[in-house]
């Protein structure tokens, strides 16, 4: 019988947690047949191998584990992989695929222009900033670069840029200061996050200290949660992962 595993990343925040059930049981009803579990890398329960546990006692015999990730980095390319391997160890008669993080993809794009229209409308004098939470992987840094691009070609503003919080350059605490001294009037600082955390409330307080002047106007967006394109592209990922299009391990 297959299975699918969520895993999402877990927080020290409890609000953070929540937020990823939610918004992990809200795709569960959008992929029939299946059993369904969701986990946690770390920070928040249950675990990994509780949630393949809690398959395997549901009957399954092989389990599709989809990332519930924005990107590609650490996490999904060595640490979920490494417990995966535990797992496979333990259930040597399970079957393991693996998906793929949300990653760059156009509708990523289309939720982004709405988390923006939410707080004021498009207009071709906004100066975006994308703030990803950063990555020493290679590959993180090439994912937010390729959606700033898309960010270029789809929509009519003056400028799109991009910033990490922690791990990759430019730094965001260096990067939105700049951008202040700069002069830039219209900013849009967008926190490239599925759901609220420790880092929401760093961008929150960097922009709150900010030495703006009187024309300057600097509006942060809600993090990207609450979309439902966010739930059909995990969605998409989900059914990738049993149709085994990106293949982890196999039982021996």
């Amino acid at each position: 019988m297959q299975a699918v595993l969520y895993v999402g990343h877990g927080s020290r925040v409890k609000e953070a947690a929540e937020e990823a059930a939610s918004f992990i049981k809200q795709t569960m009803e959008k992929v029939d047949g299946f059993i369904q579990e969701y986990c946690f890398l770390e920070l928040s329960p249950p675990t990994i191998m509780q949630g393949v546990k809690r398959c395997v006692e549901r009957g399954a015999t092989r389990i599709a584990v989809v990332p519930v990730l924005l990107l590609s980095a650490g996490h999904a390319k060595r640490d979920i992989p490494k417990d995966l391997e535990k797992a496979r160890q333990t259930y040597p008669d399970v079957t393991f695929t693996y998906g793929r993080p949300l990653g760059v993809h156009p509708m990523m794009v289309d939720v982004i222009a709405h988390k923006i229209s939410e707080k004021k409308p498009l207009t071709g004098d906004m100066n975006i900033l994308l703030v990803g939470r950063g990555s020493s992987d290679p590959d993180t840094l090439e994912d937010v670069q390729a959606i700033t691009q898309l960010l270029k070609e789809r929509l009519t503003v003056q400028s799109v840029d991009y910033c990490f919080l922690a791990a990759a350059q430019p730094r965001f605490n260096q990067k939105i200061v700049d951008t202040a001294l700069s002069g830039k009037k219209n900013v849009i600082v967008l926190p490239y996050l599925l759901f609220t955390g420790i880092l929401m409330n760093e961008v929150k307080s960097a922009v709150a200290q900010l030495p703006l002047q009187e024309d300057q106007t600097f509006v942060i967006c809600d993090y990207l949660n609450g979309h439902p394109h966010l739930n059909q592209l995990l969605k998409d990922r989900v059914l990738e992962a049993v149709q085994g299009k990106v293949e982890l391990m196999k039982k021996n």
